[in-house]
């Protein structure tokens, strides 16, 4: 689009010939952001499966797949959207949520699942509390702390694992809550979706109606933009922070009880790595590190692409080494078009 400038009387008008229209491109990839990859890796998946991506099976092995990195992304992508990078702590707060469970199954399932949850909310309290308040390093205090539980379930249990089974008392309803406990990992509902990818969308419906449409999405958005500006303005930063921690870390708790009961066994190892899984797919949707840019509906499509990725990677017959390479090169391609698609629009 070109303007005219203002000549002087004894010059010619003269027409600003600069560039501002939007590349297209750039605006239909950042309405659409990673559903466009979404898509592509449908295509790919559709050719290299020889017709079998749309199979009960296979669908049924993505959504698994996807279903407790989707659980702990719902809740983490609060904290790197208030602009607090990631949460450490995430892998003991998944393993500690799924050994508490256990640990309490002879009271019954629905008592050992609020014991499991409640356990999430302590730890998201401390770190809210830490971060928020005391404005320790997020990433600093949350490893720590995720080396302190570490310590703390490795001396209560002695570095054994937990069987729900084994730890029921031998009557009637404390092996029926350990039945219980193990069927929420293996319940399906029609013929191809499991109670754990509808418990993944129902955190992520609640993340969205969060994120997007109460006051406490708004002023997140203002404290990831600039915490300064968001103190100033008259925001309780402490009380959003621990609010916002606690949300991850009951999500995470959540992801942690369902990888107890898929595994049989709750053991501090279970959340081994979801910390960074979860950061990537958080970012592949398009939250950004500096925080108060992203949305609910992008990370939900980064927990897909992260799923069809790896679902294509398994029909091609690579190793597990070759898996990694090829994830780390797509994952830094996504993201770069991402960040560059917000700087042709301005937004990064």
């Amino acid at each position: 689009m070109s303007e005219k400038i203002k000549a002087t009387p004894n010059e010619p008008e003269k027409v600003d010939s600069r560039k501002t229209e939007i590349s297209r491109f750039s605006l239909i990839f950042n309405k659409l952001g990673i559903y466009v990859v979404v898509i592509l890796l449908t295509f790919l998946g559709m050719i290299v499966s020889k017709g079998q991506f749309f199979t009960a099976g296979n669908i049924q092995s993505i959504l698994e797949a996807v279903a407790l990195i989707g659980m702990v992304s719902a809740g983490l992508l609060f904290v790197v959207y208030a602009g607090n990078m990631n949460d450490m702590s995430i892998p003991m707060t998944m393993a500690l949520g799924g050994m508490m469970t256990v640990q309490c199954i002879n009271f019954g399932f629905p008592v050992a699942l609020l014991v499991g949850i409640a356990t999430g909310a302590l730890i998201g309290l401390i770190n809210g509390f830490m971060i928020g308040k005391l404005r320790a390093n997020p990433i600093i205090w949350t490893w720590g702390f995720n080396l302190l539980l570490s310590g703390i379930v490795r001396v209560t249990w002695g570095g054994k694992q937990l069987y729900a089974d084994t730890v029921a008392r031998d009557t009637d309803f404390a092996q029926k809550s350990a039945a219980t406990f193990y069927s929420i990992a293996r319940t399906y509902l029609g013929s191809f979706i499991s109670l754990m990818a509808i418990v993944m969308i129902v955190m992520f419906l609640v993340s969205w109606f969060i994120h997007a449409k109460t006051k406490f999405g708004q002023k997140l958005k203002i404290i990831g933009t600039s915490y300064d500006v968001a103190r100033f303005s008259g925001i309780n930063c402490t009380k959003m922070l621990i609010i916002t921690y606690t949300i991850c870390s009951v999500c995470a708790s959540i992801g942690g009880i369902f990888f107890a009961a898929l595994r049989k066994t709750a053991s501090y190892e279970n959340g081994t790595g979801y910390d960074f899984s979860c950061l990537t797919a958080v970012l592949l949707g398009g939250v950004l590190l500096n925080g108060g840019k992203g949305s609910v509906v992008g990370a939900f499509g980064g927990v897909l692409a992260y799923g069809i990725l790896n679902n294509i990677l398994s029909w091609v017959g690579l190793d597990t080494y070759s898996k990694y390479l090829v994830q780390g090169i797509v994952f830094l391609f996504i993201v770069w078009l991402n960040t560059y698609s917000n700087r042709k629009l301005g937004k990064a």
